[in-house]
């Protein structure tokens, strides 16, 4: 038996964030080491609008994808659940949204 657990994107990329981008929206953005990894991610099979909404419980329409090849960069924007500061808004900063999309593991 061998132990061939592949690595999450949290464990691929140099840095994974998230944070607002605006009192509405958050930004997340995949700081890829290599071009090889940045292809991985960049993929539009492992990573794309449906992907996100899925795991983030939102509309595809609402999820944008924005691949920046030269920096080895994925950022994708969706709105806030809630907008920022408001009463129900448990991560004012937006600075855990990046969780989720950390431990998905490319196939």
């Amino acid at each position: 038996m061998t132990d061939e657990r592949r690595p999450t994107l949290g464990e691929l990329a140099q840095e994974v964030r998230s944070k607002n981008a605006g009192p509405f929206w958050v930004t997340m953005e995949l700081f890829m080491c290599s071009a090889e990894d940045y292809a991985t991610v960049a993929d539009e099979d492992f990573i794309n609008e449906e992907v996100i909404a899925r795991l983030y419980e939102l509309d595809p329409a609402d999820v944008q994808i924005f691949r920046i090849p030269v920096l080895n960069v994925v950022k994708i924007s969706f709105p806030r659940p809630v907008a920022q500061g408001s009463l129900r808004d448990r991560d004012v900063h937006a600075g855990q949204h990046h969780v989720p999309l950390a431990a998905l593991v490319p196939a």
